[in-house]
């Protein structure tokens, strides 16, 4: 999304240096192009995480991208304040066009040379259309709060921190004022029954110190 600040700490670093080792071995013993999705709640560090991994990635030689979730989202940012504003119950995955997502990842599995996605404009509260070139990427990794869901992904990592962990990160995030008031708390408090149940899902868990990352059996 245009308008987004993304700021990589040590601590996502240090996650994302957990999780090579543990991924490495199946992207390079997988002949066809991969995927991966960074799933959590609100603030919890998705993005920089993602952000941290695909440097390291590209630092060993393996090409990777990143599709951001907040691009797929049925209204564009304001707009969908709005909409949930004036119905709680817009809260939740149907929020987002998971479909679309989930065919650009069969997409990029298929070997096709671009993609067409949306990207959200921040400023101007739009959403149009891009073409990525995918050229010599390896690795796509799908980062947003339900991308647990989405069918076409071959690792899942969930970061396990709630909402009233991440406060500080959101604020330090946040780009308009409505973004922080009470309203937003209820949201969050929906998202969080929701999105705390796709834990469960996950084949890698990131707790939450940021010091442990445990891979499921």
């Amino acid at each position: 999304m245009q308008g987004d600040t993304i700021v990589v700490e040590e601590h996502h670093r240090r996650a994302a240096e957990a999780i090579i080792p543990m991924i490495l071995p199946k992207i390079e013993n997988t002949k066809s192009r991969y995927t991966i999705s960074v799933a959590g709640e609100s603030g919890s560090g998705k993005s920089e995480v993602a952000t941290a991994i695909a440097e390291l990635l590209n630092q060993s030689g393996i090409h990777s991208m990143i599709l951001q979730q907040d691009d797929y989202f049925v209204y564009p940012p304001k707009s969908n304040d709005q909409a949930r504003r004036k119905d709680i119950n817009w809260v939740g995955a149907q929020e987002v066009r998971l479909k679309l997502m989930d065919d650009n990842l069969r997409a990029f599995h298929d070997d096709k040379p671009e993609i067409e996605k949306p990207l959200v404009l921040y400023k101007e509260d739009e959403i149009v259309s891009e073409t990525l070139a995918i050229g010599d990427a390896k690795v796509v990794i799908a980062e947003g709060t339900y991308t647990s869901l989405l069918e076409n992904i071959d690792t899942r990592i969930f970061i396990d921190r709630d909402y009233l962990e991440t406060r500080a990160h959101r604020e330090k995030r946040s780009r308009h004022e409505s973004e922080l008031d009470p309203f937003i708390d209820k949201v969050l408090d929906i998202e969080h029954g929701i999105i705390s149940a796709h834990r469960d899902l996950a084949d890698i868990i990131i707790h939450k110190d940021y010091y442990t990352v445990s891979a499921v059996d």
